[in-house]
């Protein structure tokens, strides 16, 4: 006879405002098997877990079923709770009487009903509950960054910094990524470049650092602890053992027809290029699509100046094989496609992004910081912000969230102006000022009261050129006055997206995505940093729009957890995973084509039936990689495969308990 322990809690009024929590320990103790039942107003207290272990022990209980909120919350903190006390972790049910009944309920009655039959279910299951023992696996001490920004950069510096060998996978000639291009940083207007090309610097130097530019992640496989990546290192047609950067190549180069993708399309690159002056690795890269030699055979002439002789025009793509620990997922965002928004003229030069405006004010940058209008090179008189181009835009050609950096940012742009240029007219048209962030608010005030800049709440409709001008036409909703100003040029916070290549890359790690490809953390709270895949973090603005303060933050949070899963000599793994009755098993293998996480596969074994041996082939389970999800049980047509901890027989069981 079993000996259940059934512990109902309060939650403060969470639960025992719509749930008479008295009745439901009344009726539990009615219940088959249960030896006590008791309530508390916060079972996950340390009160609340000391009087669970001390009842465990006086009464000699064998299961506990805890009545409190989701097991997503606080199973974790009972199972540990219960092992203290010397039963099995495994050996204790969650019965979610707060998310799943009291919230979704107002009528008392109704809650405690509910809650009754929720515990009623969760006694009968823990009576079939076995004992489990979670597994061990290897863990290869070293970890994978996907993505070269600063939020990689960070990442990987962190855990190299804890002595852990880093591998860092950037698509792009050099590391940098958006930071790189922008002139200043807010709040406090600091020199872009001089944040970020020390950390370049240091991520390039690190002896647990290896950088792979101009590369892709081609496959991964494996499981937490043993990842096993095929990295595609993109021919670069340079041998960056003998280049030395001196240049030559670069400047000789006949083709400049390219645009540079660093200078968002504002300047014209060579066939050889290096991205920008401080890029990491400082070595340049051909550009097999504007190169005369790789289209034609002619030309050549970089291989025949090069003085180290680094050219090589027979380099070819190569396919590397790595092992990894752990996985950063660093990939960055992209900027929205203008092109969908025909009202803002963005195909007249002097309509420019707020990333070509950063490309424009730097020193650097294609004007050597001169303020001047693309089209004829004058400094224009009058500037027009236009804030949420393409953000919290509900149709198709738009997105619905808000991009969070684009009212600092455009503050910081008119600020750099007027800074520059007192007589200039600038013009912000918002829909709301959001300033969430230390000193935030401040700054954008600043903008307002400090340097004159002219905030317009409200919309515009339509751009009209007009010779050298730009007609804005919008409207002042504050005064509900119609406007058109004259503008020399126009400037668009276009809203930030999720990577082009996001889908294909959550395909090959086997995490999931929102609605708007950002990839999803595995709990908003608890887990912001993880996925659902083990092992696999995220950082940065992969996950969704963030400044760079919060990507830094983040980016050392899921440092932290993989130097703390790197650190130890075995991984426990859940022990409930689905197991295969070999016996019954028909070797149809739908079970393979349907797992997400390619957790089966199959295997020949020889049974013994009715004393003549039979060779088959039958399904088995890799329970490293086995998530739980269950799927499985439900497509083995034969009932061959069954989930441990949530057998057939226990969900039944939970059933039969519920329509009592």
């Amino acid at each position: 006879m079993r000996k259940i322990g059934v512990f109902v809690c309060w939650c403060g009024s969470n639960i025992a405002a719509t749930v008479d929590v008295k009745q439901v320990v009344e009726e539990a103790k009615k219940m088959a098997g249960v030896a006590y039942a008791a309530d508390y107003q916060y079972m996950c207290s340390e009160i609340g877990q000391n009087m669970m272990k001390d009842t465990i022990d006086k009464y000699n209980l064998d299961r506990v079923v805890i009545a409190a909120c989701s097991p997503r919350m606080h199973e974790s903190t009972f199972r540990r709770a219960a092992e203290e006390a010397g039963i099995n972790p495994y050996l204790v049910e969650i019965a979610n009487i707060r998310e799943q009944c009291s919230w979704v309920h107002k009528d008392k009655k109704a809650g405690t009903e509910k809650a009754i039959a929720l515990t009623r279910a969760a006694v009968a299951k823990a009576t079939l509950n076995t004992e489990l023992v979670p597994g061990e696996i290897d863990v290869v001490k070293k970890a994978l960054i996907i993505g070269g920004g600063i939020a990689g950069i960070q990442s990987a510096l962190d855990i190299a910094d804890a002595g852990y060998k880093v591998d860092i996978i950037e698509k792009t000639p050099s590391i940098g990524g958006k930071m790189a291009q922008l002139d200043k940083t807010f709040p406090t207007l600091d020199c872009s470049a001089c944040i970020l090309t020390p950390k370049m610097v240091d991520a390039a130097k690190h002896p647990n650092i290896t950088l792979h530019t101009y590369s892709e992640v081609e496959k991964i496989s494996g499981y937490v602890g043993n990842f096993n990546v095929q990295i595609k290192k993109k021919a670069r047609y340079v041998d960056m053992d003998k280049c030395t950067g001196c240049r030559i190549c670069t400047d000789k180069c006949p083709s400049k027809k390219a645009k540079s993708e660093f200078e968002v399309g504002l300047k014209n690159r060579g066939a050889i290029y290096i991205p920008f002056a401080q890029a990491v690795p400082n070595v340049p890269v051909i550009d097999t699509e504007e190169c005369i030699k790789l289209k034609t055979g002619k030309c050549g002439l970089c291989e025949k100046l090069c003085p180290s002789g680094a050219i090589k025009f027979d380099d070819k793509d190569e396919i590397i094989s790595e092992e990894y620990g752990a996985i950063v997922v660093a990939s960055g965002y992209d900027i929205i496609d203008l092109n969908k928004f025909g009202e803002y003229q963005y195909d007249h030069p002097d309509v420019v992004t707020s990333l070509e405006f950063e490309r424009i004010t730097n020193a650097a940058g294609p004007t050597n910081g001169k303020f001047v209008r693309p089209s004829d090179g004058e400094r224009p008189k009058k500037v027009v912000f236009i804030q949420c181009v393409g953000s919290r835009d509900k149709t198709e050609r738009g997105k619905s969230y808000c991009s969070k950096i684009c009212c600092m940012y455009t503050a910081k742009h008119s600020m750099l102006i007027k800074e520059k240029y007192p007589d200039i007219e600038a013009y912000v048209f918002y829909i709301d000022v959001r300033t969430p962030g230390k000193n935030f608010d401040e700054f954008q005030r600043r903008a307002v009261e400090q340097y004159g800049v002219q905030y317009i709440k409200g919309m515009v409709g339509k751009i009209f050129p007009e010779g050298k001008k730009l007609m804005v036409h919008g409207v002042d909703t504050m005064s509900g006055q119609t406007l058109v100003i004259d503008a020399d040029m126009v400037v668009l916070a276009a809203a930030t997206k999720a990577k082009n290549d996001a889908v294909d890359l959550k395909r090959k790690l086997n995490i999931s995505t929102d609605i708007n490809n950002f990839f999803t953390e595995a709990h908003p709270k608890l887990r912001p940093v993880e996925t659902a895949s083990a092992g696999i973090y995220l950082a940065g603005a992969c996950q969704g729009p963030k400044d760079i303060p919060e990507t830094v933050a983040q980016s050392s949070a899921a440092a932290a957890k993989v130097i703390g899963l790197l650190n130890k000599s075995k991984l426990v793994n859940n022990p409930c995973v689905s197991a295969v009755d070999e016996s019954i098993c028909s070797g149809c293998l739908a079970c393979v084509e349907m797992c997400p996480y390619d957790a089966i596969a199959f295997k020949n074994v020889v049974i013994d039936d009715h004393g003549q041996k039979i060779k088959k082939v039958v399904a088995n389970v890799n329970e490293a990689l086995c998530h739980g999800c269950g799927g499985c049980t439900v497509t083995c047509r034969p009932g061959a495969i069954d989930l441990k901890g949530f057998t057939n027989k226990q969900i039944l069981a939970e059933v039969d308990a519920i329509c009592h």
